[in-house]
């Protein structure tokens, strides 16, 4: 690791809260797969070839444990039911992505030139992904009670009923932010269909980024229209998103079969 990759992330660590005390765990929590697969430095440890999957795969885990004990430290009295969705929320891409960025990971991020090119500091799931890994690594670097108390100062804000409430329903709010970063537009609603009688009204909106339309939803108002056009349309640009990134997994691991059996005179 050269001297300006340090120092950048040790400027990072204050972000984070916590200083580590291996700093490679941190550097290969930002470091993505793609990034390895182009590098000509042979990896002395086999497990790096895959960048971040590792301390991802360990990050999922462990954040699912901390943000449940945190909602048990912070609801004592809520049912399981109550609990299970509120977990189900913290932990969704769109909402790990939104820390990431609040964090800055992905100027931090190592991608490949290809990942680059198609926007890869910009991917929810990326970023997602990241976030987790930074999670995995604090766990690795110090154990759960670390990576709890990281995770408590990361979810806690949002655990505020009126922050909670506008941000995991304001689903329009989370598209805007997420267009802006990944197609550098904002989303434009209209109202194609209105029905019912005065007492009864119902609407149907659509959501469009550029000239594609993202997603439709009906509601009893158009507000309500409009964010279900925007919940749909995040769930559409999340699952776009991954099509893509299995797309590019399974190319990598066609080109290594193929570069494997060139030189196996296959």
């Amino acid at each position: 690791m050269d001297e300006e990759r340090l120092l950048s992330l040790r400027e990072l660590e204050k972000g984070l809260g916590y200083p580590f005390q291996k700093i490679e765990y941190l550097d290969r929590a930002l470091t993505h797969k793609s990034y390895c697969h182009e590098s000509t430095v042979v990896q002395p440890d086999p497990s790096r070839e895959n960048g971040n999957e590792v301390l991802e795969f360990l990050g999922d885990a462990v954040l699912n444990l901390a943000v449940s004990t945190l909602l048990l430290q912070e609801f004592p009295e809520a049912r399981e039911g109550t609990l299970s969705k509120w977990r189900s929320h913290l932990v969704k891409r769109s909402f790990l992505s939104h820390l990431s960025r609040e964090l800055q990971l992905e100027q931090h991020l190592l991608l490949g030139k290809g990942e680059l090119l198609d926007g890869g500091r910009k991917k929810t799931s990326i970023l997602a992904n990241v976030y987790e890994a930074v999670i995995g690594a604090v766990y690795v670097d110090s154990g759960f009670s670390q990576a709890l108390k990281i995770v408590c100062n990361h979810f806690k804000p949002y655990l505020n009923s009126e922050r909670a409430l506008s941000f995991f329903n304001d689903y329009k709010s989370l598209l805007q932010e997420q267009t802006q970063q990944v197609y550098r537009l904002s989303p434009k609603y209209q109202v194609v269909v209105e029905s019912g009688p005065d007492h009864d009204k119902r609407f149907e909106a659509t959501v469009l980024i550029g000239k594609e339309m993202k997603g439709s939803g009906w509601g009893k108002s158009k507000k309500e229209a409009e964010q279900e056009a925007a919940r749909k349309a995040l769930e559409n640009i999340e699952l776009s998103n991954d099509k893509v990134q299995i797309s590019s997994e399974t190319q990598v691991t066609e080109n290594e079969t193929l570069t494997r059996s060139g030189k196996n005179g296959i």
